[in-house]
């Protein structure tokens, strides 16, 4: 169990309970391709009942029906395992932490549910997210290979920009937590005019911080929303696409929108927990 292991974290979690883990990854993998399959099955029966043919249709109904019995039964099944795992993360935490202070213990309680969560909800959408991907391409190189094309060469281009801007989102945060940090500094003082002060900097450093994400986000959906308008106008008039095969491009072109977020987002919360790691095992070991 955990009183095992050296260190808390998210390896260790993984490590211990990798039987119920591993359950929850296969069941969310297998929610995954029933769901990403969805828009292809959609286009097919759209263009089966234009022609009177309803067994693509019916196969969809029977798709659909086991993708809701799946996704039912994972969160059943994700609420019980991961709420074990919640407990028996925070009973360790405690056990370890017996010479810090009420208020240190109880706040890296808090710190430590944010494992859990990753584990339970965030991991899995990054999962998604890399399987629609891949199945996205898959399918648009089978219409054509111009589309996929151009979801590779989107793809680059915003690796490109969080490459750009990475310096810049390392310093501002840095800069961010730094004056956080300072905070209690500033309260101990008990002066008013350094406290209006410093509440001005972090206000002024929070804007910075935002206005780089905005325009990270405005150049990563202008880059989108051109690769989406330029596989609708290419299945549209360049390969004599049907109605149901347009719509299955322009729906899983439309997906890869929201699976570009969800990957820099994974990742920002990956570094955070690494911080929270380092706090929690820092109390653990004092």
């Amino acid at each position: 169990m955990l009183n095992h292991c050296p260190r808390l974290s998210l390896s260790s979690l993984a490590r211990v309970f990798w039987r119920p883990i591993s359950l929850t990854w296969i069941l969310t993998l297998l929610e995954t391709a029933l769901l990403v399959a969805l828009p292809l099955l959609i286009g097919r029966a759209i263009d089966g009942l234009l022609s009177s043919d309803s067994t693509p249709f019916l196969f969809l109904l029977g798709i659909m029906a086991a993708l809701l019995f799946v996704a039912v039964g994972r969160r059943i099944y994700d609420t019980r395992v991961y709420g074990t795992i919640g407990v028996e993360l925070g009973t360790e935490l405690v056990s370890r932490s017996n010479s810090g202070s009420v208020s240190a213990v109880n706040a890296h309680l808090d710190m430590s549910s944010e494992l859990v969560q990753f584990l339970e909800l965030e991991l899995p959408q990054l999962m998604g997210a890399l399987i629609n991907l891949i199945f996205a391409v898959t399918v648009l190189l089978f219409f054509h290979g111009i589309l996929a094309l151009s979801v590779v060469v989107s793809i680059t281009v915003l690796l490109l920009i969080y490459g750009v801007f990475s310096s810049r989102f390392f310093s501002l945060n840095r800069a961010v937590n730094q004056q956080t940090e300072h905070q209690v500094t500033v309260l101990a003082a008990g002066s008013e005019p350094g406290l209006l002060n410093h509440l001005a900097i972090l206000r002024q450093q929070a804007v910075r911080l935002s206005d780089t994400e905005a325009l990270v986000y405005g150049l990563i959906f202008l880059v989108l929303m051109s690769m989406l308008g330029f596989n609708l106008w290419f299945a549209a008039t360049q390969i004599g696409a049907t109605p149901g095969q347009i719509f299955s491009i322009v729906t899983y072109s439309l997906n890869l929108m929201e699976s570009a977020v969800v990957l820099p987002a994974t990742l920002q919360s990956y570094t955070r927990l690494s911080e929270i790691t380092e706090r929690i095992n820092g109390v653990a070991t004092s």
